[in-house]
């Protein structure tokens, strides 16, 4: 299915990547065809196209093919065949012409329908009337703008400001079948016909050019920049030079052969497709000898270059393509490609030397390759080679050093061996000075120096780690650093300097050296990399396991990348980066065979990692050489775009063109995407984030789906972003929204109904549990008061008459005695003392026991006060009621009743009031009791602590605290004093308000109240 949604929100993206982004560059020019990877797709392959007539590319990225059965589209890895069985848009029969314009559309020309475009993921008709003769297509182009022209029986149009405008009036078009168009720099329109020749449109006006014609069927036209223009007839390739037709700059190839399609890289060469093959001729019009026999099939009928520098060729049989790889291979003539190839070494003269593990000593350029015979180098194993501008020095298994030297073209040889002073004649490694010295490490003989003519030999005895020596390097500073298998050894002002483990050195040998342009000395051990660097050798930290792998040669471009060859990979490795420890992905690329290398591993000689003159870097591996050049490997790929083709919910696609809403009971949800890169998808990487549930990207991946479980219901929003062969990304990337639903027990009115019923369940079960303490602590109230009552009694009956009963008999004894008698008084004060006590204890049997039956009300309990305390009438009393009063539960009257008598009490005996006040609230959630006077208050330490010896305030605080009630007290000596008691209505009445909202509110304030006391 066509991703409709996607398809739109990611053309604008990819239309601006393709305008703002450097181009890729074209096929290597310096390479032959055969040197090119060939890739062809036919019906065995699963091309469904069948003859293929023109090809194009959308700013999408995607290749469209017009082909005989209908509209074939690729990204890389599958075709979508598009005809009118799948896509009733599109009429039956061929697709004879594409071209895709500026703004993102593809123009298709059909066989007998007119023209459609295809734009938004959508075909649409150009023409009203498309079936009409008058509307039928004979030929389609662009001009040097990218706007589309288009040619018709009666007139030449150009698709401009949303509209087709015709350029030619009635009058000025000759009846001519134009099968070919183009528009050249300066704004003439060159019109090819079947069998009337060459016309050019140029200020509404068509004129003929005859001269020079080969032939009066024209093919094929292609600007070339400025007037330039290429002229395919069937009689052969001309060129149009601004004034004439002429052959300048045609190979003889192409001059008598039919021509069928032409195509211009960005390069600026020139591919031709003739009746004999494929050619490619160069900027400068010389043929590089790049023709190839036409494939199994057919004729080539369509060229095409995309934008990543492949060509694409279409023919009878279905499309192939032509693409660079960043490696060129190099099969050097005579020798067996299974085996290695031995050292290197770049001379200035553009040769590259080689030596095979076979045996012999060989150089090669461009095809040529030349084997050296001479002194015996066309037998002896090669272990090294180095050179100089004009000069070259070979190491040799058996034959010591030999220094070779071009006197015109002869070649002139010297050999050195122990005869001459060299240490030993098994040399390993050889190195040339900037000076001019030559150094020579030996198997196992040490070093030996040649300078002015003699050669000087340090070993272990001098300093040297060990006598095998694997490479040399010259530093910038001048000192020498030899690689051993002990270690790293420097010499430098006649002193050597060893390096092993406890400066850092990782475990084993050393094989190769590189000093980089900046003077920090690279060392390829055994065990990976490592650089010296202040003094102390460093092991770069959080690297892939390829850099810990054996090293056998590197080398340092242009760009101060690093490219080294360890014994499974060729890498490319930011250099600074690797320094600094803090590597990414994007600073190091592993190559292989898409990248045109088909051996791995490299090769344990001295230097098989070379850097030529022009900046190429040159490999010796297992099975071939191979050569690549950074500058078209950095800085000119294209970010590949991405697209979200579909997501499905447990295997059900969902529509993409519509808003995205996914039922909660999915528990599978699957996205597929793409990124598009139609020379090496294999090689594209993604990343992906679903916002709303990851935390950050994912890691590199080479899947193109991504799947998640079990997903919560919400909005979510779903990212991928892709990384290119290069490992460039696209951090644009393309997203997609969606939401899944909740169920029913997700939903907000259910969670609210569960709330609230939880909410209603909480307080019928508070208001059950408040019910039940009520009924307890009531009860607790009843027996305390009927134990109460008892001790009472009790004390009524026993000690107090008891006392009474002796006062009465004290009291008849005290009337026997005399008027004169000396105990008379004493008894008298005996007999008043007696009456005090039995006083006190009536007081405290009023305490025990609850007030009479008959006054349960604390109005007229509060108005008794004064009289029982036989209190002056001056004083102004008085007892204020505010709401209907209430039933109080017997145990909290009680306790009410003793709080507000000791607060009368107080006010009536100390405060020296004029003026008391008791008032009574019956209140829908509580009940208050306010006693005030305007006395002289209290004192403060008194009414923190209380008075010593005395219980009245700490007794008001306890029965307060005792019945769940509230106690406030507040003094002032110039305004007297308050006391407030505040009981809830649960605990204070022995039945809750009526009604529904006043029981509720009343229930809410008692959640909301604590007892305590407060002053």
């Amino acid at each position: 299915m066509i991703n409709f949604n996607s398809f739109r929100s990611g053309l604008a993206a990819a239309f601006v990547l393709a305008c703002l982004v450097p181009a890729a560059q074209a096929l290597d020019p310096n390479r032959t065809i055969s040197q090119y990877i060939h890739d062809r797709w036919s019906a065995e392959q699963g091309f469904p196209g069948g003859m293929v007539y023109a090809i194009a590319q959308t700013a999408d990225g995607y290749l469209w093919i017009g082909a005989e059965n209908g509209l074939v589209r690729f990204d890389g890895l599958n075709f979508r065949l598009y005809n009118h069985a799948n896509t009733p848009a599109l009429p039956p029969g061929p697709a004879l012409g594409l071209t895709a314009d500026t703004a993102g559309s593809l123009w298709i020309k059909l066989q007998s329908q007119g023209l459609l475009r295809y734009r938004d993921g959508a075909f649409e008709s150009i023409f009203e009337n498309p079936a009409g003769s008058s509307n039928v297509v004979t030929a389609m182009g662009l001009t040097k703008n990218g706007e589309v022209l288009v040619s018709r029986f009666n007139g030449l149009l150009k698709y401009t400001g949303g509209k087709l405008v015709g350029l030619a009036s009635q009058a000025e078009w000759p009846n001519l079948l134009v099968i070919s168009m183009a528009e050249t720099g300066d704004g003439r329109v060159w019109l090819g016909t079947r069998d009337a020749g060459l016309f050019y449109l140029n200020g509404g006006r068509v004129s003929s050019v005859a001269l020079g014609l080969p032939d009066q069927k024209i093919n094929s036209l292609l600007a070339s920049g400025g007037r330039d223009l290429w002229v395919g007839t069937d009689g052969g390739l001309v060129r149009w030079n601004g004034t004439e037709l002429t052959r300048a700059g045609v190979p003889r190839s192409l001059e008598h052969v039919q021509i069928l399609a032409l195509a211009r890289d960005r390069d600026s060469n020139i591919w031709v497709a003739s009746a004999q093959g494929l050619s490619r001729i160069t900027g400068t019009g010389v043929s590089l000898a790049a023709q190839r026999s036409l494939p199994p099939g057919g004729e080539v009928v369509a060229l095409f270059e995309d934008r990543e520098g492949s060509l694409w060729v279409g023919n009878s049989r279905g499309i192939e393509r032509f693409r660079d790889t960043l490696f060129l291979t190099y099969d050097p003539s005579g020798i067996s490609p299974s085996e290695n190839y031995g050292p290197l070494y770049a001379d200035s003269s553009g040769r590259t030397w080689f030596g095979p593990s076979s045996g012999g000593l060989f150089w090669l350029q461009g095809e040529k390759t030349e084997r050296i015979n001479i002194a015996g180098l066309g037998t002896d194993v090669i272990y090294s080679i180095a050179g100089g501008k004009d000069d070259v020095w070979v190491a040799r298994q058996r034959g010591g050093v030999t220094h070779l030297r071009y006197q015109g073209t002869a070649l002139a040889a010297e050999t050195y061996t122990t005869r001459d002073g060299l240490a030993q004649n098994t040399v390993y490694t050889v190195h040339r000075n900037r000076d001019g010295t030559v150094w020579t490490g030996t198997l196992n003989g040490g070093v030996s120096r040649f300078q002015s003519g003699r050669f000087t030999t340090y070993t272990t005895a001098n300093g040297l780690p060990s006598n095998t020596v694997s490479a040399i390097e010259e530093g910038l500073d001048g000192a020498m650093w030899f690689a051993t298998p002990n270690g790293l050894s420097a010499f430098a002002n006649d002193r050597w300097r060893l390096y092993t483990g406890r400066d850092g050195m990782p475990p084993g040998g050393v094989n190769c050296l590189l000093e980089d342009s900046t003077g920090v000395l690279w060392i390829g051990t055994a065990n990976g990399v490592a650089f010296l660097g202040s003094g102390r050798v460093q092991v770069p930290r959080d690297v892939p396991e390829s850099l810990r792998e054996p090293v056998f040669g590197m080398a340092e471009d242009s760009n101060k990348w690093l490219w080294i060859a360890t014994s499974n990979h060729v890498l490319r490795v930011n250099r600074d980066r690797l320094m600094g420890g803090a590597i990414r992905d994007a600073d190091i690329r592993e190559f292989g065979i898409e990248d045109g290398l088909r051996a791995g591993g490299g090769v344990n000689r001295s230097r098989t990692v070379a850097r030529d003159p022009l900046g190429r870097i040159w490999f010796s591996l297992n099975g071939g050489i191979f050569a690549v050049d950074p500058a078209r490997s950095t800085g000119n790929s294209i970010p590949a775009p991405v697209y979200i083709q579909g997501i499905s919910a447990d295997g059900n696609m969902l529509d993409l063109r519509r808003a995205l809403r996914i039922p909660s009971a999915r528990r599978r949800i699957i996205f597929s995407y793409l990124g598009l890169s139609l020379s090496r998808p294999d090689r594209i990487r993604y990343r992906y984030m679903l916002e709303g549930f990851d935390h950050g990207w994912s890691e590199p991946t080479a899947a193109r789906e991504a799947i998640y479980t079990n997903l919560n219901h919400g909005s979510y929003r779903f990212r991928v972003m892709a990384r290119n062969p290069e490992g460039r990304w696209n951090t644009a990337g393309a997203a997609l929204e969606f939401e899944i639903d909740p169920v029913f027990w997700q939903t907000w009115w259910f969670q609210f109904s569960v709330v609230l019923g939880a909410a209603g369940a909480a307080l019928a079960l508070y208001r059950f549990r408040l019910r039940q303490l009520t009924r307890q602590l009531s009860v607790r109230f009843e027996e305390r008061l009927v134990e109460r009552t008892r001790i009472a009694q009790e004390l009524h009956d026993t000690l107090l008459q008891g006392f009474l009963s002796a006062s009465m008999q004290l009291h008849v004894s005290i009337d026997r005695l005399p008027e004169e008698s000396a105990e008379r008084p004493a008894l008298r004060r005996i007999l008043q003392l007696m009456g005090q006590v039995i006083e006190e204890g009536r007081n405290a049997l009023r305490g025990l026991r609850p007030p009479a039956v008959g006054s349960p009300d604390l109005e007229q309990a509060f108005s008794r006060v004064p009289q029982d305390l036989s209190i002056p009438a001056d004083i102004d009393f008085r007892v204020i009621v505010e709401g209907r009063p209430r039933p109080l539960h017997p145990m909290v009257r009680d306790e009410v009743y003793r709080i507000g008598r000791e607060a009368l009490v107080n006010a009536f005996s100390h405060s020296k009031a004029r003026k008391i006040e008791a008032e009574l609230e019956y209140g829908a959630t509580e009940l208050r009791i306010l006693i005030r006077d305007n006395g002289r208050g209290i004192d403060p330490e008194v009414l923190q602590r209380g008075r010593e010896g005395h219980w009245g305030l700490p007794g008001m605080r306890e029965r307060a605290e005792r019945i769940g009630a509230r106690l406030s007290l507040w003094s002032s000596a110039t305004a007297g004093t308050e006391v407030e008691l505040s009981i809830p209505s649960h605990l204070a009445f022995q039945s809750g308000p009526r009604g529904g909202p006043l029981r509720w509110l009343a229930g809410l304030y008692s959640r909301r109240t604590g007892a305590g006391t407060s002053q």
